[in-house]
Order: C-alpha cells, then sequence, then structure tokens
C-alpha cells in the first residue's frame, strides 16, 4: 500500500489537528494572542418586558481598574439597528429577561464582573408573555419557516381519508427548550482600529457568515472587517450565526483606543443569549387501511418565536416526504413571545418532528397489530412524495434490514411489558431517520503550489470539532494525486476564499466541492508539473442534478431499554444506527458524528429539558447541574453503522452529510423502547420516571 493509497478518501486517518487540542496549542476565540487586552462583562436585564429609565453607574466607574461602561443611554449607535436580536443598546426598550443593556469594560475580568454587579438598573415593567400554549389566540402562520419552506402544504383531503381510515392515530406530542451547550462557551475578541479596521476573533460556525451579518451594522465594507475561527470547540447551530454578545464587544471595542477587547459568555448567560430549541406541540393524524398502508398523513406543529425577532422552525416538514400517502397535510403556527430568540440546534426542525411523527408510526404499528419494521417499509414511497422527483439514493428499507438482523430484533417478544429480566422490564425500539442532503452556494478554494510535493489549499471553512481539519485535507490529497503530507490546510479565516457556514451537515459537500473545483481548475491550467507559484482560485458550481433528484441521507436507529419496574427508573442497555450517509470520507471521523448525534438523542429523549419561570420569565435551569444531560453513566454500548455506497449524484466525493442524522429519529427509538418495555405509551420529552410509575 502506497503512502498514496493509506491517505486517500475513505481511510480512518486519525485528526490532523488532535495533538495541538489534546496539548492545547490549538488557539480557541478566547486564548488567541493579543497586546494588552481588556476584558467585558456584560449588564442584562433582570425584567421580561419594559422600559429602563435610569442606570447608576457611578459605583461601577469608581472601581479602580475600570476602563468603560456602556448603557442604553450612551453607547455607540448603530448604522443599521433593524436586527431585533442584534440591535442591542440602542434603546431603552427591554424585549426579554436577560437582554444586554449594557457592559463593563476593565482591565480584568473579575474587574469587569464586580463593577457590573455595581450597576443600580431602574424599570418600568410592563405585563410579559412566556408560555407556549396550544389554544392561544395570537398564534399566526409565518410566511416561511427555516430555511425557506411554505409553512403549510396540503395534497388531498386528510379530513375525508381520516373518516373512512380502518386504523387511525390522533395524538398529541410535545417537546420542551432544549439548549445546545457546546463545550467551548460562546467568546471573542474584538480589535478596533482606526481606518476603521476591524478584526474579530470568534467562536463561529462560519467567519464569512459573520462578516457578511456583522460589517453591515457598524456601517463597514466587507473587506474592513476580519473574522479568524480556526478553531471552535462545539457548536450544535448555536454559533451559526453572530449573537448579541459579538455586536456587544465591538461597541465597546469602538472606545477602546485600539485595544482588544475580549468576551466570554459565561455559561449562565448562553441560557438567554446565543439560541435554543424551540419547544414544540405538534398533533400528528394518521389514518391507514387494513393492510397498514398510509392514506392520511397530518402533521400540525405549534411553536414558539421571539416577539423581537422570528425564528420559525421546520418541525413538520419531515411527513411532507417521508412515507408515501395519497393525503397528506402540515402546518406551522408561532407563539410570538417576550423570550430570547430560539435559533438552530442539531437537526433544526427534522429532530422534533421526526421524534413525534416516528412514535406515531410505532402507535400505528400497534394498532393494525403489526411489526413497526414491516408497517415502515410497506409504506416505502418509490419517488420522493413531496415533488415527484426520483431519489438520488434511498435506502430506508435496507438501513431497516440490515440494522434489525445486526441488532436481533427477530429474538424479540412483539407483545409489550411480556419481558422481565430481575426488577427491570425489557423492551425494544426502532425508528427511521431523515436529513436532507444540503450544499450551500458560493463556496470558493484556492490552490498553491509551494514545490516540490507542497501544494496550500485554502478556504474558509470552519472546523467545530466535525473533523473539517483532517477530511478536507484528505478530499484535497485525494483529488490532487498526492500524499496526505503534501497538503497544507487553512481554513478559518475571512482573508481565505468564501465558505458557507457549517450547518445543516452541508460542510463537507459545500466545501469538498469547491476544493475538487478549484484542483481540476489548477491542473488545466498548470498540469502535472506546475511552477512554484502556481495558484488558482475556483468557485464551485452549481449541482445541476440537485434539480432532478431528491437528495436526503437516511438511517435506522434500534434501542433496547430498562425500565425499573419499582421505580420507574429508565436504562438504556444498547443502541445501533444504521445510515445512508453517501461515501465515507473518514471512517473514523464519521463514525464520530453518528454516535455524537445519537447519544445527543439518547439525551433529548431522557434528560434535556430547560425550565422557564413565567412568573419571572427566565429559564432557572441555566447550568450544567440543572440542565441535565447525558453523563458517562447514561450511555449504553452504543454502535453506527453505514452502508457502503457512493452518491454520485450529490458531489463529487459520492457523500452526503453527517452531522446531524445520528440525532434524528434517537429519541423516538427509545420513546418506541420503553413503550415496548412497559406497555405505557409517553408522548411529551423528556421520558420521566413518573410517567411510568404504574407499572
Amino acid at each position: 500500500m502506497t503512502a498514496m493509497d493509506i491517505n486517500a478518501i475513505g481511510t480512518p486517518v486519525r485528526r490532523l489537528d488532535g495533538r495541538a487540542k489534546v496539548t492545547g496549542t490549538a488557539p480557541y476565540a478566547f486564548e488567541h494572542a493579543v497586546a494588552q487586552p481588556l476584558y467585558l462583562h456584560p449588564v442584562q436585564a433582570t425584567v421580561a418586558r419594559g422600559r429602563v429609565t435610569a442606570m447608576d453607574v457611578d459605583a461601577a466607574r469608581d472601581l479602580p481598574g475600570v476602563i468603560d461602561v456602556l448603557t442604553v443611554f450612551d453607547a455607540p449607535a448603530l448604522a443599521d439597528d433593524s436586527d431585533g436580536e442584534l440591535s442591542i443598546l440602542q434603546g431603552t426598550e427591554v424585549h426579554f429577561r436577560g437582554q444586554f443593556i449594557g457592559g463593563v469594560v476593565a482591565e480584568t475580568a473579575e474587574t469587569a464582573r464586580q463593577a457590573a454587579g455595581l450597576i443600580g438598573v431602574r424599570y418600568d415593567i410592563d405585563d410579559h408573555r412566556t408560555e407556549l400554549r396550544v389554544d392561544d389566540p395570537e398564534l399566526y402562520t409565518p410566511e416561511k419557516v427555516n430555511p425557506s419552506h411554505p409553512p403549510d402544504t396540503v395534497e388531498g383531503d386528510v379530513a375525508a381519508a381520516l373518516a373512512v381510515a380502518d386504523h387511525v392515530v390522533d395524538q398529541w406530542y410535545s417537546t420542551p427548550i432544549e439548549h445546545n451547550n457546546p463545550m467551548e462557551p460562546h467568546a471573542c475578541i474584538a480589535i478596533w482600529e482606526n481606518g476603521p479596521r476591524v478584526t474579530l476573533y470568534d467562536s463561529i460556525q462560519g467567519a464569512h457568515a459573520a462578516r457578511k451579518t456583522l460589517a453591515p451594522l457598524f456601517g463597514l465594507e466587507p473587506e474592513q472587517m476580519r473574522v479568524i475561527s480556526p478553531h471552535v470547540g462545539g457548536g450544535f447551530g448555536s454559533k451559526g450565526s453572530p449573537h448579541a454578545h459579538e455586536v456587544l464587544a465591538l461597541l465597546a471595542a469602538q472606545r477602546t483606543d485600539g485595544r482588544p477587547v475580549k468576551l466570554a459568555v459565561t455559561r449562565q448567560q448562553m441560557f438567554s443569549l446565543v439560541g435554543y430549541r424551540t419547544p414544540t406541540h405538534q398533533r400528528i393524524r394518521l389514518g391507514a387501511d387494513r393492510d397498514g398502508r398510509l392514506t392520511a398523513v397530518s402533521h400540525d406543529a405549534v411553536e414558539l418565536t421571539s416577539a423581537v425577532k422570528e425564528y420559525a422552525e421546520q418541525t413538520a416538514i419531515v411527513s411532507r416526504m417521508m412515507y408515501a400517502s395519497p393525503n397528506r397535510g402540515t402546518s406551522h403556527r408561532l407563539a410570538a413571545l417576550d423570550v430570547p430568540v430560539p435559533f438552530w440546534m442539531r437537526a433544526p426542525g427534522e429532530c422534533p418532528g421526526m421524534f413525534a411523527a416516528e412514535v406515531a408510526i410505532d402507535e400505528l404499528a400497534a394498532a393494525v397489530g403489526m411489526d413497526p419494521i414491516e408497517l415502515r417499509v410497506r409504506n416505502e414511497p418509490d419517488v420522493d412524495p413531496e415533488d415527484g422527483k426520483p431519489w438520488s439514493g434511498r435506502h430506508l428499507v435496507e438501513c431497516l434490514w440490515r440494522g434489525a438482523d445486526e441488532f436481533g430484533w427477530a429474538q424479540r417478544d412483539p407483545a409489550p411489558r411480556a419481558t422481565l429480566s430481575g426488577e427491570w422490564w425489557v423492551g425494544t425500539g426502532v425508528a427511521a431517520a431523515v436529513y436532507p442532503a444540503m450544499m450551500m452556494p458560493g463556496n470558493s478554494a484556492r490552490i498553491s503550489y509551494a514545490g516540490p510535493d507542497r501544494y496550500a489549499v485554502a478556504i474558509g471553512a470552519a472546523d467545530i470539532g466535525t473533523g473539517t481539519w483532517t477530511t478536507l485535507t484528505q478530499i484535497a490529497a485525494d483529488a490532487l494525486g498526492c500524499p496526505l503530507a503534501s497538503v497544507e490546510l487553512q481554513i478559518g479565516d475571512t482573508d481565505l476564499p468564501e465558505a458557507s457556514v457549517a450547518g445543516g451537515s452541508s460542510g463537507i459537500n459545500s466545501w469538498g466541492r469547491a476544493i475538487v473545483t478549484a484542483v481540476r481548475a489548477f491542473r488545466e491550467q498548470h498540469g502535472d508539473a506546475p511552477a512554484v507559484g502556481a495558484e488558482v482560485t475556483a468557485e464551485a458550481p452549481d449541482n445541476p442534478e440537485s434539480e432532478e433528484y431528491s437528495m436526503y441521507s437516511f438511517g435506522a436507529h434500534f434501542v433496547e431499554a430498562r425500565v425499573n419496574r419499582f421505580t420507574g427508573e429508565i436504562r438504556v442497555s444498547r443502541m445501533l444506527g444504521m445510515f445512508s450517509v453517501g461515501r465515507a470520507i473518514n471512517p473514523a471521523t464519521l463514525r464520530s458524528q453518528l454516535i455524537g448525534g445519537m447519544t445527543m438523542g439518547l439525551s433529548m429523549a431522557l434528560h434535556e429539558e430547560s425550565v422557564r419561570d413565567h412568573r419571572f420569565g427566565h429559564v432557572v435551569t441555566q447550568d450544567l447541574a440543572t440542565y441535565h444531560i447525558s453523563a458517562h453513566a447514561d450511555v449504553p454500548a452504543i454502535e453506527a453503522r453505514w452502508l457502503d455506497e457512493v452518491d454520485e449524484h450529490v458531489n463529487p466525493m459520492g457523500s452526503r452529510g453527517a452531522g446531524e442524522i445520528g440525532i434524528v429519529g434517537a429519541a423516538a427509538a427509545v420513546v418506541n423502547a420503553v413503550y415496548h418495555a412497559t406497555g405505557v405509551r409517553v408522548r411529551d420529552l423528556p421520558v420521566m420516571c413518573d410517567a411510568l410509575l404504574d407499572i
């Protein structure tokens, strides 16, 4: 085996940035070396709705080490204040508890925090609304749901089909507020120099996307702002776009005579500032004939948004394409409340939507008296039910059967509450998974020959812990036909060619396509023996096949759950995921992503819930002691497998995204396993012991 062979696409190369990360030499946003930094601590509103009438800052200004205090009465003006989340300190209105109303800049972080606590604030307080209710009279229909889907769809006559169906499921399901909580909190360093010239070291999932959003707020041209983010310690979507803390840091940096301003959002502050998964109430109605074939599918979602800025999650769209049915309807309704702005969280829309949809399918299987795998296979569509396009590669049935075989599904007793092991009821559950194979436009890459046998590959992509440093290097080496060691990858900087955000499992699809395009252009211009200094920058073209094929990744989750007959305690003993994600660029990083998603789905099913105190409008579970996530003791034997396939229609590498498919459907599989173990159907997440005390 040659060096080229072991570095090609499809080999489990160790993370190239791994040593730097474990030795602490990989700089994260707050850690970049800057001269004479100052530290910023925010001042946040303590009411959910009202107006600031006064801020007493004298005690804060008098504290030794304090350099500046910003308030809603004296902060620099923004050039564009149209974004309700980002236009901070531009007026006295308070739209949610935790909103920025000021900030303190000091020589140390401790001084800034102490001074912020000394500021006295007076308010005129208004009544607030923070509770999501399905009977809210002010529910409305958004113009679109994330990112650009129509909010409602109707095909056929759902009501009529339900009226004559042999079997009907009509239930409500709910998911709570969930918070992303990446390991690295949101952080940045802002440097505002004369010119003006702005540098922002940022923990962000897309440097170019951050600049596009932030530069206009300050009246800057894009080339006047540089955003640098070579290493990002997780994001799960929350770092997919700038939030108010970057704006606060830039506002403060305008008044520090060029000294850098550092801001690290605390874990507690993250629960009100950087997005979260909207809670949902979902009504699923399924109709089927006596053989289990769907005759009607209806999926209605009620969720919240912020009164200050709309974000509409696409919760119900999975039911538009997942299974074949002649009658289908979906809808989304929003309540605009006095809460922070919700935002992306791993597989936004598809994740909570598939929880409800796949539990409902399990309920239908029980009503029909059919194995839940067979029911899904029986309703497999030949083409995309939403648009009639052929699939680029739909292998859900293969995932179901292969996963069932490996999991040992055939050995299960189909009756619920049939297996007791000591004091534990034991059950198994299955759920399907789906996620679109997204590819973002406008991505470019630069190939430079530094010779001999040295190539610099530059693209402003982001690595948020997914392995981008490694996989993009592999793609480049494969396209160039050179060993991995011959490629020097440069990412995470707006000085590099344009790259889209790391979101929607689109990163490798989009950036890899750009790199392959640039390599091909490089070879056309410079041949196989380029001169030192030869260079080409090329933009990836649109994929014409995206108009001809429906492109999705699919999967199947299998779960074994144990429920204590006396306490209702739930223990998931094993999980298996079988996925269809196209070609594996790097099996090691792919497995890591899939298992990470499955673990997050387990956590969603059994642990995660942000609790809002509606009397005061804030989330009270704002740390990792009270906001529970799955710990090592909760995570069972988890294994992820994938089909050996190449999707030649999606991109030159034959891959599809895999960052989010692992979480989609995982919570439903857990809940379905709990039902099989106990005979108790739980429709609200997370599953608590008290729901199972009657077993």
